[in-house]
């Protein structure tokens, strides 16, 4: 039988290329780490791991993950999904309410799930080097998110509804063909950093000025 004292189990670049059946019978796992393993697929059986905090499915070839994922209803540190091959995240993953952390990016999204938009936990959501060319307004109700990084994607502008995101601390836009922005982004009362270096916007919209004036720092 395995060891299900175990809590912490690191398979990091292990040449795995599936996950061993036993991992799944250790139901007292809080982190999981089956990153850089080349994995292609993730068995249904992960819904039975209800303890796991911290999931790492980082650098593999998912192209998809198993509906029963979103029974992990424990998972509330961090969900690493990023350098795999995804274009899509099943809709039941919103109700991972609890989660703080996720990371999407380096893969093949070209919208940005309506899942995502469901965790209203979030803290901080990265979605960087993907094929974005907007976001849902239905971000609005990521209302606890403080960091949102966005970079190298190919978003032209953003919705006014990022004006609601009143806890956000910073917004990375790097890389984007932004082509104009929302004047709603001046109203963010907590903003720290607009990083739009490498973006080619034209002339500055007046309310920088507003917000660098209240000490956000505006790259450019």
């Amino acid at each position: 039988m395995p060891d299900t004292s175990v809590r912490h189990l690191n398979l990091w670049k292990k040449n795995l290329g599936r996950v061993p059946d036993d991992v799944w019978q250790r139901t007292d796992l809080e982190t999981l780490v089956l990153a850089d393993n080349d994995l292609t697929q993730v068995s249904g059986k992960i819904g039975t791991l209800k303890k796991l905090r911290m999931l790492d499915l980082g650098h593999n070839r998912l192209a998809s993950l198993p509906e029963a994922l979103s029974d992990l209803d424990g998972l509330r540190d961090f969900l690493y999904l990023h350098d795999n091959q995804l274009s899509e995240l099943p809709a039941s993953l919103a109700r991972l309410t609890a989660l703080r952390y996720l990371n999407i990016s380096e893969n093949r999204f070209t919208k940005l799930p309506e899942a995502i938009c469901g965790m209203a936990g979030l803290i901080e959501l990265r979605a960087s080097d993907n094929q974005m060319d907007s976001l849902p307004d239905s971000i609005a109700r990521l209302e606890k998110l403080r960091e949102l990084h966005l970079r190298n994607n190919r978003l032209t502008t953003l919705p006014d509804a990022v004006g609601q995101l009143r806890e956000l601390r910073q917004i990375d836009l790097r890389g984007n063909p932004i082509a104009e922005l929302p004047a709603a982004i001046a109203e963010l009362p907590r903003l720290e950093k607009l990083d739009l270096r490498w973006v080619e916007l034209g002339e500055d919209p007046e309310w920088f000025g507003l917000l660098e004036a209240r000490g956000c720092a505006v790259y450019r």
